[in-house]
């Protein structure tokens, strides 16, 4: 039986789990508990900027991004394309929970449609986002509920997704803009 590079990199990741609890509790941490820090540093995010109408089109075009990413597109695959998990083709409990088709990953759309939409607003932010978000991807390839193509189309999908919604809302953002007086600020410093 020969192995896809697909399942050559998924074993190559996966294969310590179980081995160490310590090792499996940083894992299982970035795979299962890491998006909820990254949804409250959103709403952190979100929340220090200047003005209601800024915070409130940051938060919409963020959840917009999301929205497509997770809600439309990749569930729109999942509905057309059905790939197993690797803890179902290989036969072992995974170490977070997974349901559903495994491509492409949901979280990495999510994540990583976030981490666009922000890399639009705040550079920091943006790389801080995107670096968490591979974390999770790795992560969730360690745990045993996602393989490395899954991850990768997840990314396709969230960035795509968080630009299509970006361009579609540029004379809304221009508006606000000429509205406040003021552009959005998109330093590496904020």
């Amino acid at each position: 039986m020969t192995m896809s590079f697909n399942q050559s990199v998924f074993l190559f990741v996966h294969h310590l789990a179980g081995r160490s609890g310590w090792i499996d509790g940083v894992g299982v941490f970035f795979a299962d508990w890491l998006p909820y820090l990254l949804a409250a540093g959103f709403v952190v995010f979100v929340l220090g900027q200047k003005g209601w109408r800024q915070r409130f089109y940051l938060f919409a075009e963020g959840a917009l991004a999301v929205i497509v990413a997770r809600g439309l597109v990749t569930e729109t695959i999942h509905l057309l394309y059905h790939e197993e998990r690797p803890f179902s083709f290989y036969h072992f409990a995974p170490l977070v929970p997974g349901i559903g088709w495994s491509f492409p990953s949901a979280h990495a759309a999510a994540f990583f449609a976030l981490a666009t939409m922000l890399w639009y607003f705040n550079r920091r932010w943006g790389v801080w986002y995107f670096a968490f978000a591979v974390m999770n991807g790795v992560a969730r390839v360690y745990a045993g509920v996602h393989w490395p193509l899954d991850i990768v189309g997840g990314v396709a999908v969230g960035v795509l997704s968080a630009m299509a919604v970006h361009a579609a809302l540029k004379a809304s953002r221009q508006a606000l803009e000429h509205s406040v007086g003021h552009a959005f600020d998109n330093s590496a410093v904020q």
